[in-house]
């Protein structure tokens, strides 16, 4: 997959770029000189949709006349506070053979019958998951297939993932990262006895009846 990029004017704000359709971006890495960049948005988005931050791609950057590729991660992503739209990308650039640390994110498939059936409640442990290895190694994403949660006791552990041995995992094993709970019982609040009222008139009645007796 290829991203095309463009050297970037410092002196030009952020927000022209953004307003153009573009989006400011900076190339980093060992050993490697920072290179301020823009890139396309609609590309972009395109890109991060079907290759995710853990899969390299070549960023094409036009320099000095020569079209030039750079085997990236797209390592970080600014978003705005309200459009969550991407205002500010980092790119990094990796060398052949050297490993690199990803959060790869977690997709639960399916659907699971303790919820339809049972009544249970999904809670979902883990989003994300950090590992490190080979960039070819890094998986896109990692799968829970949460159809097998079919008791209300059920619950899929970090173990239980199919992920390669060619990747460094710093989560423990043991982790859950899925299970079924049971549903809180409403608490029923019973009302406190009525309280007794004292009248003043009455006070002062029997109060009256006692003297004149």
């Amino acid at each position: 997959m290829e991203l095309e990029a463009k050297l970037r004017n410092q002196n030009k704000k952020a927000k022209n770029f953004i307003k153009e359709g573009d989006i400011p971006a900076i190339l980093y890495g060992k050993d490697v000189e920072n290179i301020p960049l823009s890139v396309n948005q609609k590309e972009f988005e395109k890109i991060l949709k079907e290759a995710g931050e853990s899969t390299i791609i070549n960023l094409i950057i036009e320099k000095d006349g020569k079209r030039e590729a750079h085997p990236v991660l797209i390592y970080d992503i600014q978003e705005h506070y309200l459009t969550h739209k991407p205002i500010h990308i980092d790119f990094y650039q990796v060398k052949k053979g050297q490993k690199i640390k990803a959060h790869i994110p977690i997709e639960f498939i399916g659907e699971a019958p303790a919820v339809k059936i049972l009544g249970g409640i999904l809670v979902k442990n883990l989003d994300e998951i950090e590992v490190e290895g080979l960039p070819q190694d890094l998986p896109h994403i990692i799968s829970v297939d949460i159809s097998k949660l079919d008791t209300l006791e059920s619950k899929i552990s970090l173990k239980d993932l199919n992920i390669s041995k060619k990747v460094k995992v710093f989560t423990s094993p043991e982790t859950i990262v899925v299970s079924i709970v049971l549903p809180q019982e409403e608490e029923v609040s019973i009302p406190e006895s009525p309280t007794e009222v004292k009248i003043e008139g009455e006070e002062k009645k029997s109060e009256k009846t006692v003297e004149e007796e």
